[in-house]
């Protein structure tokens, strides 16, 4: 017994009444096709059962209809967050997705990926790679769209930049404790070499140095809740110690945990503000306060303008610098008379 024809273009075109070509232009979504005539393709589409051929499509094109990600491959909530938000905008925007985790910052690891990535012909590239750097010249990558979530690389002379405005949320945070009347706040900052960590301590010293207020040294953490608690339990043995940022919700956690532990009340002794804003911030036994960053946002957006630097080569300089919010809840308040 004979396997049936496959469903063909043509098959398509002559149950819905139109030419072949105007059947291409609904597969490849034209804005030029009517309403009316686009629901009769797609409805014989659907009752034909009719798979357009992809791979003669991009080949026409000059297109693989693939974006790459290059991925530090971390469960913490900022990149994973980006990861999951960029997946979602690029299937919306049906493309697909070539992924590629370094799980390290040495430059020559990320250069190995971003290179892996070029040579699968991708459309274009999302790095979301808060750390480490490549050992690539500027514009080695040509033309080739790269959004970069975490700020520019300079490797492509087509490059979207889309990041949250770090700087500003930290120096937010850090200003909201000092009107309410500490004399300085210390800073649990991320580790050395995330791009994040670097800028959010830019704007704690930037509010610190407009303000004429002392500097504490920064405490290095590593964005997790042990971390805060272990720094914490420094901190509060420390009686000068009044108000306190932290580089991440996860290690203002920690923070509190340390406090309550040291008998140190938060907000009456100590106060603590967090960044992110992840879920169960609002949610602790004191709501924490901290800075609230649209990540979902921010990669939906990123993902549209990566999208546009492929479908409209020649429009260039795409860079947007997101703000932030600072959310007041529960755990900072004016500090305690001084004896």
């Amino acid at each position: 017994m004979s396997k049936p024809k496959p469903v063909v273009a043509t098959d398509v075109a002559r149950a819905a009444g139109v030419s072949q070509k105007t059947v291409s232009r609904v597969i490849n979504s034209d804005p030029h096709v009517s309403a009316e005539v686009r629901d009769r393709v797609l409805t014989a589409i659907a009752a034909l059962g009719y798979r357009p051929n992809r791979a003669a499509r991009n080949l026409v094109l000059g297109r693989s209809r693939t974006i790459g990600v290059l991925s530090v491959g971390s469960t913490d909530f900022g990149p994973s967050s980006l990861m999951v938000a960029a997946e979602h905008a690029i299937r919306s925007a049906r493309y697909a997705m070539s992924v590629i985790n370094t799980f390290e910052d040495e430059p020559e690891t990320i250069t190995s990926a971003m290179r892996d990535l070029v040579d699968q012909g991708v459309d274009g590239v999302v790095v979301n790679e808060p750390v480490g750097s490549f050992s690539l010249s500027k514009g080695a990558i040509g033309d080739l769209p790269v959004l970069s979530l975490s700020g520019s690389y300079g490797i492509s002379t087509n490059e979207v930049v889309v990041d949250a405005d770090q700087s500003a949320g930290a120096r937010r945070a850090t200003e909201h404790l000092l009107e309410l009347g500490h004399r300085t706040v210390h800073h649990v900052a991320g580790p050395a070499g995330w791009r994040s960590a670097g800028l959010r301590i830019d704007g704690w010293r930037a509010a610190l140095e407009a303000a004429d207020r002392s500097q504490p040294v920064v405490h290095r953490g590593d964005w997790t809740a042990r971390s805060g608690y272990e720094l914490g339990a420094h901190l509060a043995a420390d009686p000068e110690v009044t108000a306190v940022f932290a580089g991440n919700d996860q290690t203002a956690i920690g923070l509190l945990r340390a406090f309550a532990e040291a008998g140190r009340d938060v907000p009456g002794e100590v106060s603590v503000v967090g960044f992110d804003d992840v879920p169960e911030a609002a949610y602790l036994s004191r709501a924490l306060t901290t800075v609230r960053q649209d990540l979902a946002h921010l990669a939906t957006f990123g993902v549209g303008m990566l999208v546009d630097a492929i479908e409209n080569p020649r429009r260039q300089d795409r860079r947007e610098n997101i703000p932030v919010e600072l959310i007041v809840r529960e755990t900072t308040a004016a500090p305690p008379p001084r004896r």
